[in-house]
This record gives C-alpha cells, sequence and structure tokens, in this order.
C-alpha cells in the first residue's frame, strides 16, 4: 500500500512540473491592436468655391421688380474646432469673390425697358458651427453674420454700390480623409437685408432686397 501511494504522489508531482512547462508552449493570442478616434480640435484653414442663386425684389413708388441674382463664388476659410465627446464646437469665418447677379426686365420703372440689375461682388460669413463626430465624418449645422455688397443698377445705367450686413444659417457635413486634410459640402441661406437706392440713381427712393441659397464644396488643412 506504501509503495501505491508513493507512486501516486510522485506521478502527481511529475504532472505538475510538466504542466507549467507545457503552458508555456501554447500560441498566446496577440494584443488588440488599438486605433485612437479622430480628433476635429485644432485651427483650420481652406479654399471654398460654389454657386448661389436667389432674389432681389425691387419696390418704391412706380418700381417693381425681381431680378434672380445667380452665378459661382470662389473664397477661402479659416475656422477652430474643439472637440468634446461626440460633440464638435466651432468657429468659422469665410470671403469669398462672387459672381451672382440677375436681371429683370418685365417689371416697372427703373426695372421697365433694359430692366434693373442686381448684382453681389463679395460675400462674407462669420459663424458658429455645432457637429457630431463618427470618427472622421463630421455632420453639423451653422449659423451667424453675412457681409456682402449689393451693387444696383437702374434701367438708365445709372448705378450705386452698399455694403449690407445680414444674416445666415445651414449645415453640412465634413470627412477628414487622409491626416490633416478634410473635405466639405454644405448649403447656407443668406439674407442680406435691405438696401436703398437713392433718388439720384432709381428715380425714387427704392428699396431693394437680396438674398441667396448657396451650395459649395470645401478643402482644409487642420494645423
Amino acid at each position: 500500500m506504501t509503495r501505491v501511494i508513493l507512486s501516486v504522489m510522485a506521478g502527481l508531482l511529475a504532472l505538475a512540473m510538466a504542466s507549467p512547462s507545457s503552458a508555456a508552449d501554447l500560441p498566446r493570442k496577440a494584443a488588440p491592436y488599438y486605433v485612437a478616434p479622430y480628433s476635429w480640435t485644432g485651427l483650420y484653414a481652406g479654399i471654398n468655391g460654389g454657386y448661389g442663386w436667389g432674389t432681389s425684389d425691387w419696390t418704391g413708388g412706380a418700381t417693381t421688380g425681381s431680378p434672380k441674382p445667380k452665378g459661382a463664388l470662389l473664397g477661402g476659410t479659416l475656422g477652430y474646432n474643439l472637440q468634446t465627446g461626440v460633440w464638435v464646437w466651432g468657429l468659422e469665418a469665410d470671403l469669398a469673390y462672387s459672381w451672382m447677379k440677375g436681371t429683370d426686365s418685365s417689371g416697372t420703372g427703373v426695372c421697365a425697358g433694359v430692366g434693373c440689375e442686381a448684382r453681389n461682388t463679395y460675400l462674407a460669413t462669420g459663424r458658429g458651427r455645432i457637429g457630431y463626430a463618427w470618427d472622421r465624418w463630421l455632420p453639423y449645422i451653422t449659423g451667424g453674420a453675412a457681409y456682402g455688397s449689393v451693387k444696383m443698377t437702374a434701367n438708365t445705367g445709372a448705378n450705386e454700390t452698399k455694403n449690407r450686413l445680414g444674416w445666415t444659417l445651414g449645415g453640412g457635413f465634413e470627412y477628414a480623409f487622409t491626416g490633416p486634410w478634410s473635405a466639405k459640402l454644405e448649403y447656407l441661406y443668406v439674407d442680406l437685408g435691405k438696401s436703398s437706392c437713392s433718388a439720384a440713381t432709381c428715380a425714387v427712393d427704392t428699396d431693394v432686397k437680396f438674398k441667396a441659397n448657396i451650395v459649395r464644396a470645401g478643402l482644409n488643412y487642420r494645423f
């Protein structure tokens, strides 16, 4: 009996000594590879370009007319983002040269005959942005101030230009496609309010409104 007990104990001891070495020979699972989520925080600059179309209603005395300005825009962008969790808070400013213009020859007063023309030669905006980050995708809403020129030309050829402060509201989405580079697609509604065409240009004081829809694409570099 003693011999049997000693034999069992010796076998258990041998098994215990062999187990760690056997476990060491088993393949080990590789540690999971961690990829940090993309961060939108930082200063950025870029270019943007697109197309705008809208309306410019003229009213005053015997004048009525509604030119429909349209044309391309091209400019630059400067902004800053701060990301907290999935939310991205930003400030953005841009300035663009504008080719939006339109003529109405079906109106009355200074909009009769050859018609009256409304033209926008530049447009700037200063806006806040709120976005929801899905890693490298950033859908957002935006709104703030708009500032631009309204050039008013009567059917006599006389013209004058007013610089107007208005507002803008819109939204879009941005995608960080490689490194610090990102591309965006954006829609803005712009209202530059009401300008006054003087009697010297429009025969009588005439109110001229300017509103536009803008669709544009942009390319940004984050520093």
